[in-house]
């Protein structure tokens, strides 16, 4: 019986989530990749465009590693990483692979860099096994050329221990198959009419006692991907990916929320009237680098319309106060106030302080204002009847905006390295990041000094789940000052899971509904088999058009 070494394969990803990790070994003599490879494959997180199975590497010695696309996957190879990928033709078959090499996965402009760095001897492997090893994982392996090496001669008990072990392995595969079968999953999917945002958020006591399980432990995946990748990312500290370090009572909130979200048909409903902004917008935070749950923020803030105004005249997709609008290049000009014949427009780039009783365009005389439900002030606060000019109602203009806006927080390097970047920025829409940097007035509320507290407070350089330790208050009463302990404003607290859960689910009904559209397509891991989209009963288009 011949005997050969095994050899490893060694790769680095220059790029993304998984430069983080530095040089990976993987076992050989056949290496997987893709977004979900299997076991014993690499699975490469964080990046898009790439198919469950991308390619597969064989390195049967140290001199012959070669790679080889699977079906019709892109695999491009390139002597060295600084190229322009799109002017190189994806390879067809097995192409050999030298030190140093690179190759890229997927389309380009999307998908990942590789790097080859080396095949590494460990330890010796009989070439039987490390044949039939190939023909187990890789589908390009013929079974042919695993026959071919039964022709040496067997001992008399290799035949009935490989039969064994097929039984056991096939029990082991075969029993939670079974089981799955038996105990069906209860899908979580629109039951009534409900509405398309609620007010009143879930109560405190219901974190950590009343959540969803299984929900949550399915939402892991869209938590990793869309909030803990990004914030690993830009800390440059991969061991924020570890469970230990996510926010975790933020993704109970945002579980408590999609239950209440995903069994509202008015929610799906407004989600597929709103396909084509949602995807703008998304397309837009990809452009300038910005996390794309972000897209949920207009959603939440305007149910993604256009005209929405509320009761202290924020206006448009983003609800921009006239002051923050005027600061990001959001024209609003020639507007007509009630009660006055003199045209108005903001001439400040912060709002005033004590809104409700300084802002010109705040109707300080009517004694309802600021006693509305909820806390809220009255719609008939706001005297702004109408602008010749509002470009808080185009998207585009808006959302270049809010880009601006949210890149206050974003790009801070206090932010960054906070390990909750993402949370923070989002949260930053609703109570600004750092208004003193702008016009010399502290406002407390604001996330830059409110983090520095919670900081002082606990005793921490930072704090990954900052966010979710300021969920205290029952409710988003506008003018209660009292936060419940929390640093933040109570109805701040209840911001940012509210934007994830909606963007949890728009992932899941665009990519279900809509796979052809390039940005949703995007998301298509998330439907997969192990996908966490298959944790809902997402409705399709036609049914929610029925409704």
């Amino acid at each position: 019986m011949s005997g050969r070494q095994r050899w490893d394969v060694v790769l680095y990803f220059p790029e993304g989530p998984m430069s983080l990790k530095g040089d990976l070994v993987c076992r050989g003599p056949v290496v997987r990749l893709g977004a979900n490879p299997g076991p014993g494959g690499l699975k490469v997180d964080g990046y898009r465009g790439l198919d469950d199975r991308q390619a597969v590497i064989s390195a049967y010695d140290g001199a012959t590693v070669s790679i080889a696309p699977v079906g019709s996957n892109q695999v491009r190879i390139s002597p060295h990483p600084h190229v322009d990928w799109s002017a190189i033709q994806p390879i067809r078959g097995p192409q050999y692979l030298t030190p140093e090499s690179a190759f890229h996965l997927g389309p380009p402009g999307r998908g990942c860099t590789v790097i080859f760095v080396e095949a590494r001897k460990l330890g010796d492997w009989e070439q039987q096994r490390m044949l039939s090893d190939a023909a187990d994982v890789n589908p390009e392996v013929e079974p042919s050329e695993v026959r071919e090496l039964r022709s040496s001669k067997w001992p008399v008990w290799f035949v009935p221990s490989l039969v064994m072990m097929a039984m056991l392995i096939s029990v082991a595969l075969v029993a939670p198959w079974i089981g799955e079968m038996m105990s069906p999953p209860t899908l979580l999917g629109p039951v009534d009419e409900g509405l398309e945002f609620y007010e009143e958020p879930p109560p405190v006591a219901s974190l950590g006692t009343s959540v969803n399980v299984a929900l949550y432990d399915g939402l892991e995946q869209a938590w990793m991907e869309f909030v803990v990748i990004p914030n690993s990312e830009v800390a440059r500290d991969v061991s924020l990916q570890d469970k230990e370090n996510w926010d975790t009572r933020l993704l109970q909130a945002t579980t408590l929320e999609i239950e209440r979200y995903g069994s509202a048909q008015k929610v799906w409903e407004r989600l597929e009237d709103s396909r084509e902004d949602y995807a703008n917008v998304v397309r837009m935070l990809r452009e300038k680098d910005m996390p794309e749950a972000m897209a949920g923020i207009p959603y939440v803030e305007s149910r993604y319309r256009a005209t929405a105004v509320s009761p202290v005249c924020a206006g448009g997709w983003w609800q921009f106060m006239p002051e923050v609008a005027n600061r990001m290049d959001v024209r609003i000009q020639s507007c007509t106030l009630r009660g006055s014949a003199q045209p108005w427009q903001p001439t400040a780039i912060v709002p005033p302080k004590g809104i409700l009783r300084s802002a010109r365009y705040i109707d300080r005389n009517d004694p309802n204002c600021g006693i509305g439900g909820q806390g809220k002030p009255d719609r008939n606060c706001c005297l702004v009847t109408s602008c010749k000019v509002d470009e808080r109602e185009d998207l585009t203009k808006s959302t270049h905006g809010a880009i601006q806006l949210l890149s206050e927080a974003w790009g801070a390097p206090m932010a960054r390295e906070s390990g909750s970047a993402v949370q923070i920025a989002i949260s930053s829409h609703n109570a600004g990041w750092d208004n003193e940097k702008i016009d010399g007035n502290r406002k407390p509320r604001n996330l830059r000094p409110a983090y520095e507290r919670w900081l002082a407070k606990t005793g921490q350089d930072r704090d990954p789940a900052f966010i979710g330790e300021q969920i205290q208050c029952n409710d988003t009463d506008f003018r209660n000052p009292d936060s419940c302990g929390a640093v933040l404003h109570r109805h701040t607290q209840h911001y940012a899971y509210r934007v994830l859960a909606i963007h949890f689910l728009a992932v899941c009904y665009y990519t279900t509904n809509y796979p052809e559209d390039p940005v949703f397509a995007d998301w298509r891991e998330f439907t997969s088999k192990d996908g966490y989209c298959r944790k809902f009963d997402v409705p399709t288009r036609e049914k929610v058009m029925s409704w």
